[in-house]
């Protein structure tokens, strides 16, 4: 089971990954879309997230505090699910579909890390491939 948990984690942090890249290397571009959705302070959005994704992707694809690494992810997803696809302030059918699917996707991401999460706090020492044991988890040992 080791391996299966392993390779769920190699797949599920490449997207933050790869969005991690494009935020810390585009930042100017992905500053302005920011502005456009109303996100206060666009620029430290743009940079707080790509540093969330960076830091939470590499701590939970490493198995260094893998579950602050996902619980860093799931505190990066809400804000950008609400604040980044609002899909209730679309007017325009095929936009707000649009945005209603990175919404749920956002949502669904966002669960699957705070199960993560709670995964690793609970059973991290057990499930090996890590570094390091979780930084939160039962006391009971």
């Amino acid at each position: 089971m080791d391996v299966l948990v392993l390779i769920g984690r190699i797949l599920f942090v490449a997207l933050f990954l790869n969005s991690a890249l494009g935020h810390l290397t585009q930042t100017k571009a992905m500053e302005g879309y920011a502005a456009s959705k109303g996100v206060p302070s666009p620029k430290a959005g743009v940079l707080g997230s790509g540093v969330l994704m960076l830091l939470g992707g590499l701590m939970l694809l490493l198995g260094v505090w893998p579950d602050l690494g996902a619980l860093l992810l799931f505190l990066m997803l809400l804000p950008t699910a609400l604040l980044m696809h609002a899909f209730w302030k679309e007017s325009d059918p095929a936009a707000r579909q649009g945005e209603q699917i990175h919404f749920l996707k956002d949502l669904a991401l966002a669960g699957a890390a705070l199960m993560l999460f709670a995964l690793m706090a609970i059973a991290g020492d057990d499930l090996g491939l890590t570094w390091t044991g979780p930084l939160f988890g039962r006391d009971d040992d």
